[in-house]
C-alpha cells in the first residue's frame, strides 16, 4: 500500500549527490517515485537520469540557483509532492578559531538553504492541493557536541522552523517532519571540513584531536545510509507524517533522552566525557 502510495510521485531532494541525500534519493527512485535530484556536483551531468533520477544543479545558498532547479523540475514532472532538505555541511572548529565567514557558510547551506528550498515548494504545493515537506535535522538538533558549534546553531534552527512550518502549512494539506538521524556511514568526510583557524591555534590541542577522532570512529561505524532512505521512504509513504523520527543507534537516543531529564551541568559532563574533551 505505502509503496502503491508513492509511485508516481514527484520528490525534489536537495544535497542529492553524496551521503544521506544520495541514498534518500535512491530509495524513492526504487519506489517509483519522480526524482528531482538537486547538487552543486550536478553542474556536469545536468539533466541525465541516474541511479538518484534526474540530475539538476542545485546551490542552496544561491535563490537564483534554487529558481533555476524549480523550474526545470517543474518542467520535467509537474509540481512537487514531496521536498526533502538534505543538503549541509558541517565545520569543526572550536568557537575561539572560527570565522564569522565559516559559521555563515554553515548557515546559509543548513539553515537558509532548507529555507529557500521551502519557498520554492510551498506555493506550487498549496495549489496543488497539498504536499510534504521533511527537514533533516539531527542528533545535533536537539543536543549539543563539542566543537561543532555552528552546525548545532543550525540544526536547532531547524527544529524550531519546522515545528512553526507545520502548524502554518497545515490548513494547505501540507505536511512537515523532522528526521533526525545519527551517525550513519555517510561520507561525512565529503562535507565535513575543519575550521581554517584550527591549523593556527595550539590552544585546543589535544582535546579537539580526541573529539574528532571519535567523532570519526562513530561515523565509520554508523548505521547503514540506504538503510535510512527506505525508513523514510516508508515514514512518506504513510498518509500522515510523524512530527519528528529519530533514527539512530539506541546509545544515541538514550543520550537524548538523557538530555531531557538530567540537569544540564551533569549531562554536558557526561558529553564531554565520551568525547574526551578534557583528556590531556
Amino acid at each position: 500500500m505505502k509503496a502503491d502510495y508513492l509511485k508516481g510521485q514527484t520528490v525534489w531532494v536537495s544535497g542529492a549527490s553524496s551521503g544521506l541525500g544520495k541514498a534518500i534519493a535512491k530509495a524513492f527512485v526504487q519506489a517509483g517515485c519522480h526524482v528531482a535530484a538537486g547538487a552543486r556536483s550536478y553542474r556536469q551531468e545536468e539533466g541525465t537520469q541516474g541511479e538518484t533520477g534526474l540530475k539538476l544543479y542545485l546551490d542552496v545558498t544561491n535563490a537564483e540557483s534554487v529558481a533555476r532547479f524549480k523550474e526545470k523540475a517543474v518542467s520535467a514532472f509537474g509540481a512537487p509532492d514531496v521536498l526533502i532538505n538534505c543538503a549541509g555541511i558541517l565545520t569543526l572548529a572550536p568557537f575561539e578559531t572560527y570565522t564569522l565567514e565559516e559559521i555563515h557558510q554553515v548557515m546559509d547551506t543548513d539553515f537558509y538553504g532548507m529555507v529557500r528550498m521551502c519557498k520554492a515548494a510551498i506555493g506550487p504545493m498549496r495549489e496543488k492541493g497539498g504536499g510534504k515537506i521533511v527537514c533533516l535535522s539531527s542528533i545535533n538538533g536537539l543536543l549539543g557536541i563539542p566543537y561543532q558549534g555552528a552546525y548545532t546553531a543550525a540544526k536547532h534552527a531547524v527544529e524550531g522552523f519546522a515545528e512553526c512550518l507545520a502548524m502554518e502549512v497545515k490548513p494547505f494539506g501540507i505536511q512537515v517532519m523532522l528526521i533526525e538521524p545519527g551517525d550513519h556511514r555517510s561520507g561525512a568526510s565529503m562535507y565535513r571540513r575543519h575550521g581554517a583557524g584550527v591549523t593556527r591555534s595550539p590552544l585546543y590541542h589535544p582535546s579537539f584531536e580526541n573529539v574528532t577522532q571519535t567523532i570519526s570512529h562513530d561515523e565509520t561505524h554508523g548505521s547503514d545510509p540506504d538503510r535510512l532512505g527506505r525508513k523514510l521512504a516508508a515514514l512518506v509513504g504513510r498518509r500522515r507524517l510523524p512530527m519528528r523520527r529519530c533514527i539512530a543507534s539506541p546509545g544515541q537516543k538514550a543520550a537524548v533522552v538523557l538530555h531531557g531529564l538530567l540537569p544540564g551541568r551533569l549531562f554536558s559532563t557526561l558529553i564531554a566525557a565520551y568525547y574526551h574533551t578534557y583528556r590531556r
